[in-house]
Protein backbone atom coordinates (compact mmCIF):
# COMPACT_ATOMS: atom_id res chain seq x y z
CA UNK A 1 0.00 0.00 0.00
CA UNK A 2 1.69 3.43 -1.09
CA UNK A 3 0.72 6.49 0.85
CA UNK A 4 -0.11 9.91 -1.21
CA UNK A 5 0.58 12.85 1.30
CA UNK A 6 -1.30 15.93 -0.47
CA UNK A 7 -0.20 19.46 1.28
CA UNK A 8 -1.89 22.30 -0.45
CA UNK A 9 -0.01 25.33 0.07
CA UNK A 10 0.37 29.08 -0.46
CA UNK A 11 3.04 31.09 1.10
CA UNK A 12 3.61 28.60 3.76
CA UNK A 13 7.59 29.11 4.17
CA UNK A 14 7.43 29.06 7.90
CA UNK A 15 5.36 26.30 8.62
CA UNK A 16 5.45 23.64 5.65
CA UNK A 17 9.12 22.24 6.41
CA UNK A 18 8.17 20.97 9.86
CA UNK A 19 5.14 19.82 8.56
CA UNK A 20 6.56 17.66 5.32
CA UNK A 21 9.59 16.66 8.26
CA UNK A 22 6.85 15.10 10.16
CA UNK A 23 5.60 13.24 7.36
CA UNK A 24 8.68 11.57 6.47
CA UNK A 25 9.08 10.96 10.17
CA UNK A 26 6.08 9.44 10.74
CA UNK A 27 5.01 7.49 7.13
CA UNK A 28 8.66 5.95 7.10
CA UNK A 29 7.54 2.43 7.95
CA UNK A 30 5.40 2.40 4.62
CA UNK A 31 5.99 3.12 0.66
CA UNK A 32 5.10 6.79 0.77
CA UNK A 33 5.32 10.17 -1.39
CA UNK A 34 4.60 13.86 -0.47
CA UNK A 35 2.83 16.07 -3.01
CA UNK A 36 2.73 20.25 -2.52
CA UNK A 37 0.07 21.70 -4.59
CA UNK A 38 2.02 25.19 -4.95
CA UNK A 39 -1.07 27.76 -5.13
CA UNK A 40 1.18 30.89 -6.56
CA UNK A 41 3.21 31.34 -3.82
CA UNK A 42 5.50 34.11 -3.89
CA UNK A 43 7.65 33.54 -0.77
CA UNK A 44 10.01 30.07 -0.71
CA UNK A 45 7.36 27.78 -0.31
CA UNK A 46 8.35 25.56 -3.36
CA UNK A 47 11.68 25.73 -2.71
CA UNK A 48 11.55 24.33 0.70
CA UNK A 49 9.34 21.41 -0.22
CA UNK A 50 11.34 20.68 -2.77
CA UNK A 51 14.49 20.69 -0.78
CA UNK A 52 12.45 18.05 1.66
CA UNK A 53 12.25 15.58 -0.87
CA UNK A 54 8.26 16.78 -1.93
CA UNK A 55 6.90 16.63 -5.53
CA UNK A 56 6.08 20.38 -6.20
CA UNK A 57 2.78 20.83 -8.46
CA UNK A 58 2.58 24.56 -9.40
CA UNK A 59 -0.90 26.07 -9.40
CA UNK A 60 -2.90 29.22 -9.59
CA UNK A 61 -6.67 28.52 -8.16
CA UNK A 62 -6.85 30.65 -4.77
CA UNK A 63 -8.76 28.40 -3.32
CA UNK A 64 -8.16 25.10 -1.71
CA UNK A 65 -10.01 22.75 -2.92
CA UNK A 66 -8.90 22.83 -6.58
CA UNK A 67 -5.59 22.92 -5.37
CA UNK A 68 -5.87 19.87 -3.48
CA UNK A 69 -7.17 18.52 -6.29
CA UNK A 70 -3.85 19.30 -9.04
CA UNK A 71 -1.80 17.97 -5.90
CA UNK A 72 -4.44 14.38 -5.94
CA UNK A 73 -4.34 14.55 -10.20
CA UNK A 74 -0.17 13.69 -10.12
CA UNK A 75 -0.43 11.17 -7.02
CA UNK A 76 0.48 7.59 -7.64
CA UNK A 77 -0.42 6.11 -4.41
CA UNK A 78 -3.46 3.97 -3.28
CA UNK A 79 -4.46 6.32 -0.54
CA UNK A 80 -4.63 9.94 -0.57
CA UNK A 81 -4.11 11.97 2.33
CA UNK A 82 -4.54 15.37 2.32
CA UNK A 83 -3.00 17.45 4.95
CA UNK A 84 -2.59 20.80 5.43
CA UNK A 85 0.25 22.81 5.76
CA UNK A 86 0.25 23.76 9.12
CA UNK A 87 -0.08 20.57 10.58
CA UNK A 88 2.06 18.44 12.18
CA UNK A 89 0.98 14.78 12.09
CA UNK A 90 2.38 11.96 14.12
CA UNK A 91 3.04 8.31 13.66
CA UNK A 92 -0.24 7.34 15.20
CA UNK A 93 -2.04 8.75 13.20
CA UNK A 94 -0.70 7.34 10.17
CA UNK A 95 -0.81 4.00 11.67
CA UNK A 96 -4.06 4.39 12.47
CA UNK A 97 -4.87 5.46 9.03
CA UNK A 98 -3.55 2.73 7.35
CA UNK A 99 -5.35 0.12 9.98
CA UNK A 100 -8.51 1.87 9.21
CA UNK A 101 -7.80 1.54 5.36
CA UNK A 102 -6.98 -2.13 5.67
CA UNK A 103 -10.13 -2.51 7.92
CA UNK A 104 -12.27 -1.51 5.12
CA UNK A 105 -12.95 2.34 5.41
CA UNK A 106 -12.82 3.69 2.18
CA UNK A 107 -12.05 7.31 3.71
CA UNK A 108 -11.96 8.72 6.80
CA UNK A 109 -9.92 11.62 8.61
CA UNK A 110 -8.07 12.86 12.19
CA UNK A 111 -10.05 15.97 13.99
CA UNK A 112 -7.31 18.62 14.95
CA UNK A 113 -5.86 19.53 17.94
CA UNK A 114 -4.67 23.79 18.10
CA UNK A 115 -1.42 24.47 18.87
CA UNK A 116 -0.81 27.84 20.94
CA UNK A 117 -3.10 29.86 22.61
CA UNK A 118 -6.48 30.32 20.73
CA UNK A 119 -9.23 32.40 22.28
CA UNK A 120 -11.55 30.50 25.34
CA UNK A 121 -15.23 29.95 22.93
CA UNK A 122 -12.77 28.73 20.15
CA UNK A 123 -11.61 25.97 22.20
CA UNK A 124 -15.61 25.05 23.19
CA UNK A 125 -16.64 25.06 19.28
CA UNK A 126 -13.37 22.78 18.52
CA UNK A 127 -14.99 20.13 21.10
CA UNK A 128 -18.34 20.97 19.52
CA UNK A 129 -17.55 20.45 16.04
CA UNK A 130 -15.69 17.23 17.19
CA UNK A 131 -18.71 15.83 18.40
CA UNK A 132 -20.97 16.56 15.09
CA UNK A 133 -18.10 15.60 12.81
CA UNK A 134 -18.07 12.13 14.02
CA UNK A 135 -21.24 11.70 14.49
CA UNK A 136 -22.34 12.78 11.21
CA UNK A 137 -18.78 10.87 9.72
CA UNK A 138 -16.80 13.93 8.05
CA UNK A 139 -13.63 15.53 8.59
CA UNK A 140 -11.81 18.65 9.02
CA UNK A 141 -9.46 19.72 6.30
CA UNK A 142 -6.30 19.70 8.43
CA UNK A 143 -6.20 16.04 7.46
CA UNK A 144 -8.59 13.52 5.54
CA UNK A 145 -7.68 10.50 3.70
CA UNK A 146 -9.47 8.56 1.25
CA UNK A 147 -8.77 5.63 -1.43
CA UNK A 148 -7.81 6.14 -5.12
CA UNK A 149 -10.96 4.43 -5.79
CA UNK A 150 -12.99 6.72 -3.85
CA UNK A 151 -11.35 10.18 -4.50
CA UNK A 152 -11.80 9.27 -8.41
CA UNK A 153 -15.43 8.24 -7.96
CA UNK A 154 -16.16 11.32 -6.46
CA UNK A 155 -14.57 13.38 -8.23
CA UNK A 156 -12.62 14.98 -6.19
CA UNK A 157 -13.14 18.17 -3.90
CA UNK A 158 -15.85 20.00 -5.44
CA UNK A 159 -15.16 23.79 -6.53
CA UNK A 160 -18.63 25.04 -5.71
CA UNK A 161 -17.18 25.51 -2.57
CA UNK A 162 -14.82 28.18 -1.07
CA UNK A 163 -14.95 26.27 2.46
CA UNK A 164 -16.20 23.87 4.17
CA UNK A 165 -15.28 21.84 1.09
CA UNK A 166 -14.33 18.72 2.93
CA UNK A 167 -17.34 18.32 4.79
CA UNK A 168 -19.14 17.98 1.51
CA UNK A 169 -16.37 16.15 0.14
CA UNK A 170 -16.48 13.29 3.11
CA UNK A 171 -20.29 13.39 2.30
CA UNK A 172 -19.39 12.16 -1.20
CA UNK A 173 -17.67 9.62 0.06
CA UNK A 174 -20.05 8.04 2.30
CA UNK A 175 -21.53 6.42 -1.05
CA UNK A 176 -18.37 4.20 -2.03
CA UNK A 177 -18.03 2.63 1.72
CA UNK A 178 -17.36 3.27 5.52
CA UNK A 179 -16.01 6.17 6.25
CA UNK A 180 -13.81 5.93 9.64
CA UNK A 181 -12.68 8.76 12.37
CA UNK A 182 -9.40 7.68 14.00
CA UNK A 183 -8.86 8.28 17.51
CA UNK A 184 -5.47 10.03 17.35
CA UNK A 185 -5.42 13.53 16.23
CA UNK A 186 -3.27 15.91 14.43
CA UNK A 187 -1.37 19.18 15.82
CA UNK A 188 -2.35 22.26 13.60
CA UNK A 189 -1.64 25.84 14.03
CA UNK A 190 -4.09 28.12 16.01
CA UNK A 191 -3.28 31.03 13.62
CA UNK A 192 -6.26 32.45 12.38
CA UNK A 193 -7.90 32.31 15.65
CA UNK A 194 -4.55 34.45 16.75
CA UNK A 195 -5.34 36.76 13.52
CA UNK A 196 -8.73 37.10 13.00
CA UNK A 197 -11.18 37.60 15.39
CA UNK A 198 -14.37 34.81 15.36
CA UNK A 199 -16.75 37.63 14.03
CA UNK A 200 -14.39 37.34 10.90
CA UNK A 201 -14.03 33.71 10.78
CA UNK A 202 -17.40 32.24 11.51
CA UNK A 203 -19.58 34.51 9.45
CA UNK A 204 -17.01 34.18 6.09
CA UNK A 205 -17.12 30.16 6.70
CA UNK A 206 -20.62 29.82 6.61
CA UNK A 207 -21.03 32.30 3.66
CA UNK A 208 -18.64 30.91 1.25
CA UNK A 209 -19.32 27.07 2.43
CA UNK A 210 -22.90 28.22 0.38
CA UNK A 211 -22.40 26.71 -2.91
CA UNK A 212 -23.58 29.78 -6.09
CA UNK A 213 -22.20 32.45 -4.27
CA UNK A 214 -19.46 33.31 -6.19
CA UNK A 215 -18.86 36.64 -5.21
CA UNK A 216 -17.73 35.71 -2.16
CA UNK A 217 -14.56 34.41 -3.25
CA UNK A 218 -13.24 37.49 -3.49
CA UNK A 219 -12.86 37.57 0.45
CA UNK A 220 -9.46 36.09 0.63
CA UNK A 221 -8.55 37.25 4.10
CA UNK A 222 -8.57 34.42 6.16
CA UNK A 223 -6.91 31.83 3.50
CA UNK A 224 -4.69 34.25 1.43
CA UNK A 225 -4.11 37.46 3.55
CA UNK A 226 -1.20 38.52 5.45
CA UNK A 227 0.09 35.85 7.52
CA UNK A 228 1.29 35.72 11.29
CA UNK A 229 5.12 35.38 11.69
CA UNK A 230 4.76 32.76 13.44
CA UNK A 231 6.99 29.49 13.48
CA UNK A 232 4.66 26.91 15.15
Amino acid sequence: MKLSFIIPAWNEEALISATIASLHSSASAFEYEIIVANDASDDRTAEIADAQGAIVVHCDNRQIGPTRNDGANVASGDVFIFVDADTIVQKEVVHETVKAIESGAVAGGSFPRFDGKIPFIAKCLSNVLEFGFKLKGVSAGAYIFCTREAFLKSGGFDPKFYAAEEVHFSYSLHTYGPFKTIDSHVVTSGRKFRTHSLFEIFPTLFLVSIPGIRNIKKRKKLWYGERRNEST
